[in-house]
């Protein structure tokens, strides 16, 4: 099965084609800016359906990372995901983006992603296993003993080698981990 894997929780955009059954990535994109991952998501999809000799009804699937992230960034990428989804017909998985990242890591590893305001998303692992998290702390308050730190974003093949347990069964909804509140703020709690 072709699926459409894709990831804006970080500040690497990432979207490929992958075929589940082989782990063999078709085509990918990256783009490494905080911002600006609507701009390039949906053109970047297409050129890598094009790279792979794809229509978008030979897809079969979609996996999404659902973060930790902003709260932008994760709405384009699984509105996106969703939006694909539902027009073309076929199931939508999310999976968490830090799982993807510690994806084939072996031994203890705290993975960590960029959470701006001076703080990063975090989740401890055993062999791939997550075992605590996901959280949001500053740098100096995260325990890290006995463990290697891994920094990143997740690939189109990591992504799917999570999700792929949940290829066939019936899609559950798209759940963001936002983690936080928002920046924004309603005018009346304002005053």
């Amino acid at each position: 099965m072709y699926v459409l894997a894709l990831d804006t929780a970080t500040p690497a955009l990432t979207v490929g084609i992958v075929d589940s059954e082989t782990g063999a990535v078709l085509a990918r994109r990256d783009r490494t800016h905080a911002r600006g991952h609507a701009e390039v998501l949906v053109p970047y999809l297409l050129e890598c359906l094009a790279e792979a000799g794809l229509r978008r009804e030979d897809l079969g699937a979609v996996i999404v990372g659902c973060g930790p992230g902003p709260f932008t960034g994760l709405r384009v990428g699984m509105a996106t995901g969703a939006a694909f989804g539902d027009a073309l017909g076929i199931e939508v998985h999310g999976v968490c983006s830090l799982d993807a990242i510690a994806h084939g890591e072996a031994g203890d590893v705290v993975v960590v992603t960029d959470a701006r305001r001076k703080e990063v998303y975090w989740a401890r692992y055993s062999d791939g296993v997550r075992t605590d998290g996901p959280g949001v702390i500053k740098p100096a308050e995260l325990d890290t003993a006995g463990a290697r730190v891994v920094e990143g974003s997740p690939t189109p093949s990591s992504l799917v080698a999570v999700g792929k347990r949940l290829l066939g069964t019936a899609p559950q909804p798209l759940v963001p981990l936002y983690l936080r509140r928002p920046d924004a703020v309603e005018m009346a709690a304002r005053a």
